[in-house]
């Protein structure tokens, strides 16, 4: 008998896994990679990255947690138990990734507060480094921790905690409710805004202008795939633990499709808004639209704090509104990184769930505190950096390649799919996930290696890289098999009768 717990409607599955992937990187990574990577003629090759990648992935993933009911752990485990360290690897990763994407929000917090007053004043960067982050000197300093940092992310914890405490249907189900559609309005007010203001079209003719020629380049290619990998969820562990909380009867492909092309949808609202603004920023400043283009945080905090400076009116309302969006999408976000190791705990070691968010969680919560301090800006950064490149992407194409030519699994993953669903998959999936995918996930891997190796990310120091970069990419790899060491529980590896069952 499978007691695990449910989803209590599809829609409520729906919404958490695009709360998932709607993320910080939704708004200010997609909108510049979009931009320097041919404009309107990205769309070509990111719609193929997205049919022949991201949702195909997304597929195996819902696929093996409904399958295997279970975290990623216990999913791979029951897959092959060989292969249950991927699954603890993904957990570790998540990990890693919660304790400093918690931190981002609590900027954003902070900084919602800060627009109604807009206490940035005339240099949001200088307010930024200086007056909010109080940043260290150099790369490895620690410093004391700062508490314009640390207040709010004492609330992110006691939030995105307390949703995890209450359970998946009365919990994670019900603050996605809210979260996503709020994050979709208040969004949309943003937009509209946007395009009201003058040289908002100058902005959207740089935004979707094509240029072919990069449609050639190699780069394009792989930085289409890469933002729909990223942009996902996939790899991190968390569509295999949600997929695992679905009923016996459910459409696993609809599913990812709706998942996949919602999440592509609020990339392109978030290009239209950031487009326009930067537009209307060129325009008050007299220069072309691509002297201002930016992304991640300095879009985030510095060019938007100074586009709101310039608002022609209601600048603290609409200021607070972005960073408000921000902190949603966040929050949706880090929930569900979290649940992946409070998922992969419970099951390892038999604990009740308050027990598994208090101890995966409270840890989680605690190593952050490393990120409110004046240094830490500089191991966030580096962490960030690494864990993404040596942690999420090869971690997707171990996956990949173990699932689809040392196991041989797709078959019997596309049988469990088409079975469930109404849109059958056919050969075009096995393909995908077979040739494609590897191929570009490996070159890319290959690719970023090769740079790595030759220059030091962001010219940090080499001392520094190797345990705040280096260190944690490979902590994560060795902690998947201290994990996969400890033995399971009797009986806990046998893959329970898939029934339905109510919380």
């Amino acid at each position: 008998m499978d007691n695990r717990p449910q989803w209590g409607t599809r829609a409520g599955f729906i919404l958490a896994a695009v709360g998932s992937a709607v993320g910080l990187g939704n708004i200010w990574r997609f909108p510049a990679v979009a931009y320097e990577n041919g404009g309107g003629a990205f769309f070509f090759p990111y719609l193929f990255a997205l049919l022949t990648a991201g949702i195909p992935l997304l597929v195996m993933e819902f696929t093996i947690g409904h399958k295997y009911r279970g975290s990623a752990p216990l999913s791979y485990a029951r897959l092959s138990k060989k292969y249950e360290w991927i699954g603890w690897w993904q957990v570790a990763v998540s990990f890693v990734i919660s304790t400093y994407y918690a931190v981002i929000i609590a900027w954003a917090m902070s900084f919602a507060g800060f627009s109604f007053s807009l206490k940035w004043g005339d240099d949001p960067e200088g307010f930024l480094f200086g007056s909010y982050l109080n940043l260290a000197e150099a790369p490895g300093q620690v410093g004391s921790i700062v508490p314009g940092v640390f207040i709010p992310l004492v609330i992110v914890w006691v939030i995105a905690l307390g949703v995890l405490f209450k359970g998946i249907k009365k919990g994670i189900e019900i603050a996605n409710k809210i979260f996503i559609p709020a994050l979709v309005i208040l969004f949309l007010i943003i937009v509209v805004r946007a395009l009201t203001l003058e040289g908002a079209a100058q902005g959207l003719d740089a935004f979707f202008k094509p240029d072919w020629s990069q449609i050639a380049s190699p780069k394009v290619w792989v930085a289409a795939y890469g933002q729909i990998f990223f942009s996902l969820s996939i790899a991190f562990a968390i569509m295999v633990t949600y997929s695992s909380y679905l009923p016996k009867k459910t459409d696993i492909t609809n599913n990812a499709f709706i998942t996949g092309f919602a999440n592509s949808g609020f990339e392109l609202l978030a290009g239209i808004g950031v487009f326009a603004a930067l537009g209307f920023m060129a325009n008050q400043a007299g220069v072309p639209v691509s002297e201002v283009v930016a992304g991640g945080v300095g879009l985030a905090f510095v060019v938007f704090p100074q586009i709101i400076n310039e608002f022609p009116a209601l600048n603290g309302l609409f200021g607070s509104l972005f960073f408000i969006c921000l902190v949603l999408a966040g929050l949706s976000s880090l929930i569900s990184i979290v649940e992946t190791f409070v998922a992969g705990v419970q099951d390892k070691f038999k604990i009740s769930r308050t027990k598994a968010v208090l101890y995966g969680g409270g840890l989680s919560a605690v190593i952050s505190i490393l990120f409110a301090t004046q240094g830490g800006l500089y191991f966030l950064d580096a962490a960030d950096y690494f864990i993404n490149q040596f942690g999420v992407a090869l971690a997707g194409l171990v996956e990949v390649v173990i699932v689809a030519w040392v196991l041989k699994e797709l078959k019997n993953l596309q049988n469990h799919a088409d079975s469930m669903s109404d849109i059958r998959l056919g050969g075009w999936w096995r393909v995908c996930l077979g040739i494609i995918t590897p191929a570009v996930l490996g070159y890319m891997m290959v690719q970023n290696i090769i740079t790595n190796i030759k220059d030091n990310y962001e010219g940090y120091p080499t001392s520094f890289l190797l345990y705040s970069g280096w260190g944690v990419a490979i902590g994560a790899v060795i902690l998947g098999f201290v994990f996969m060491s400890i033995k399971w529980q009797k009986n806990t590896l046998e893959i329970p009768e898939n029934k339905e069952v109510s919380q």
